[in-house]
């Protein structure tokens, strides 16, 4: 079992940055790769980005390769989300998600994700 509390979100304009922290619970961090996802208003959650459980491979939706990078510190049990070159398509409630112990690759697929964090706002304006 993990537990899962994001934070970082906020108002930004377009073009900003912000960083979204995840810190979770437990000892086994090591062993969840972790992924972000987000969900705007009237849409259905998506994919933006996920991390192994080493953190040496990632994969990102297209819609952020490049502006977006997925990091996690083991050591400190958290995953982390830079968001750079903010559009205000980005706005959305942001989820942090952990995969079963024991799946050492992310995975893009919402329903392959068993914990999930209460989500962070964000909010680009133009």
């Amino acid at each position: 079992q993990v537990q899962l509390v994001e934070s970082g979100g906020g108002l930004v304009q377009a073009g900003g940055s912000l960083r979204l922290s995840c810190a979770a619970s437990g000892r086994t961090f090591g062993t969840y790769a972790m992924g972000w996802f987000r969900q705007a208003p009237g849409k259905e959650r998506e994919f933006v980005a996920t991390v192994s459980w080493s953190g040496g491979s990632t994969y990102y939706a297209d819609s952020v390769k490049g502006r977006f990078t997925i990091s996690r510190d083991n050591a400190k049990t958290t995953v982390y989300l830079q968001m750079n070159s903010l559009k205000p398509e980005d706005t959305a409630v942001y989820y942090c998600a952990a995969r079963p112990s024991g799946y050492s690759g992310g995975s893009y697929t919402l329903l392959d994700y068993r914990y999930w964090g209460q989500g962070t706002q964000v909010t680009v304006s133009s």
